[in-house]
C-alpha cells in the first residue's frame, strides 16, 4: 500500500501543552505525518481552559473528561480516570472512522486502551513505550508498581502489532520483561528548522540549564550540592519544571546560598521552555535513570552542550569531549571537574556547543516520522 495515506488514531494520555517530553514528541510527530498525507486524530485527556476538541497543525485533537488536575504529572488514580472516561470516546472514534490502526504512547495507561480496543474492533496497534513503561526503568518511582503491575502488561506487548522504543538502553530493559516481543529503536525526534539556535559565543555569566520534572529520578538536589562546590565560578542557573522534589529543592538552594544564582519559574509552557533553552550554553542533567530524554534532543538542536549522568539514553545525545561530558551516576567530584572545565574553557564550550548543533541531525523528525511511517504499513498489512 505504499503511496496510500493512512487513518491513524493517537492514543496518548498526555499531549501538549499537557505532559512531559513524550507527550512534546507526540505531537511533533502527530504534526509530520499530517503533512506526510496521514489522517491523524488524537484521544487524549481533558484539562481546565483547553478545548475539547481541537484542530491544530493538520491534526484533530479530542479531549474527554479525565479529572487531571496537573499539567505536568499525573496521579496512577487520575491515569485510571483517563482510561474509564477514554474508553467509549475511543470506541466511537474507532467503529464510526474506521482507523486503519492506532499508535499507543505508553504502555502504561494509554496501552491498556490500545489492548481493549484491539480485543473489541481488530484494529491492530503500535505501541510506542517510554522508560517509565519498563519494569527496572525508573526504581524509584515505579518499581512497587510493577509488582503487580507486570503479569497485566504482558499481553499489551504480545498483542502490539510492532513495539517501538526511544533507545537501545530501553529495549535491553524491556527484554528483560518482555523477551519475546521484538522491538525497533526509533528516537524521538524533533522539529530542527524550527529551533532557535543559542549564540555558539557562552555568554557570560555562563547560562545553565535544567528542563524536565521535578522528581527524585532527577537528582536536582545532587545538582544544587554540586553548584555549590563550584559557587566561586560564573554562572546562572534556570530550572524550567515542576514536582514533589520542588519544596526541598526550594530550601536546598536557600540552605546553599543560591537564591540568587538559580531562577525557579515552575512550569513554562513547551514553546516558552525552548524560547528559554535556546538562550543557554549548557544543559545539566545528573540524572539516576533516563530513556531517551527530549530536553536532550532539544538542547542538540538549539546548540547547547550537555553534562550528564551516564545512564540510559543521556549516552545517545551526548559524545564526551565533542559536545559535552557524562559522569557516573552521583559522582560529585566527577561532575564538579568537568562543570569547572566547561565553566572556565569558553574555547572549548564554544566548540561543544557548535558540535552538538551537528549531532542533532540524527533526530530529526522528518527522518523519525519516515521510520515510523514504515512501521505503521508494516502493522497494517500483516508483512
Amino acid at each position: 500500500m505504499k503511496g496510500d495515506h493512512l487513518r491513524i488514531l493517537v492514543l496518548n494520555y498526555e499531549y501538549p501543552p499537557v505532559g512531559g517530553g513524550g507527550g512534546r514528541f507526540a505531537a511533533e510527530l502527530c504534526r509530520q505525518l499530517a503533512q506526510m498525507g496521514h489522517s491523524i486524530r488524537v484521544l487524549t485527556g481533558y484539562f481546565p481552559g483547553l478545548p475539547k476538541v481541537e484542530l491544530r497543525d493538520g491534526v484533530t485533537i479530542y479531549r474527554p473528561w479525565s479529572w487531571r488536575r496537573q499539567q505536568h504529572t499525573c496521579s496512577v488514580g487520575e491515569m485510571g480516570l483517563f482510561l474509564l472516561f477514554g474508553l467509549f470516546p475511543a470506541l466511537r472514534q474507532a467503529r464510526r472512522w474506521r482507523p486503519h490502526l492506532m499508535h499507543a504512547h505508553f504502555a502504561v495507561p494509554t496501552g491498556v486502551l490500545s489492548y481493549v480496543l484491539h480485543l473489541m474492533t481488530g484494529i491492530p496497534y503500535v505501541l510506542s513505550s517510554q522508560l517509565g513503561d519498563v519494569p527496572g526503568g525508573v526504581p524509584v518511582q515505579t518499581d512497587h508498581l510493577f509488582k503487580w503491575l507486570k503479569p497485566l502488561t504482558r499481553p499489551i506487548w504480545r498483542k502490539a502489532a510492532r513495539v517501538t522504543v526511544p533507545s537501545s538502553h530501553i529495549r535491553t530493559l524491556a527484554q528483560q520483561s518482555y523477551p519475546e516481543v521484538p522491538m525497533d529503536v526509533v528516537f524521538n525526534g524533533i522539529r530542527l528548522e524550527g529551533q532557535l539556535p543559542s549564540d555558539p559565543t557562552p555568554h557570560r555569566p555562563v547560562r545553565l540549564i535544567f528542563a524536565g520534572r521535578f522528581s527524585p529520578q532527577k537528582n536536582l538536589l545532587f545538582l544544587i550540592d554540586v553548584l555549590r562546590q563550584v559557587r566561586d565560578l560564573e554562572w546562572q542557573l534556570e530550572m524550567l519544571g515542576d514536582g514533589p522534589e520542588m519544596p526541598r529543592l526550594r530550601e536546598r538552594v536557600a540552605r546553599a546560598g543560591l537564591a540568587r544564582r538559580v531562577t525557579l519559574p515552575g512550569w513554562v509552557a513547551p514553546d516558552r521552555v525552548a524560547e528559554i533553552i535556546s538562550r543557554g550554553d549548557l544543559l545539566v542533567l545528573p540524572s539516576l535513570s533516563e530513556g531517551l530524554p527530549l530536553v536532550g534532543v532539544q538542547a542538540l538542536a538549539a546548540g547547547l552542550a550537555i553534562l550528564g549522568s551516564d545512564v540510559g539514553g543521556i549516552a545517545d545525545v551526548v559524545h564526551p569531549g565533542r559536545n559535552g561530558f557524562l559522569c557516573q551516576m552521583n559522582d560529585a567530584p566527577g561532575f564538579v571537574q568537568a562543570l569547572g572545565t566547561l565553566l572556565t574553557d569558553q574555547g572549548l564550550l564554544a566548540r561543544m556547543k557548535a558540535e552538538s548543533r551537528r549531532l542533532a541531525r540524527v533526530f530529526d523528525i522528518r527522518q523519525i516520522a519516515a521510520r515510523f511511517d514504515g512501521i505503521f504499513r508494516s502493522a497494517v498489512t500483516g508483512k
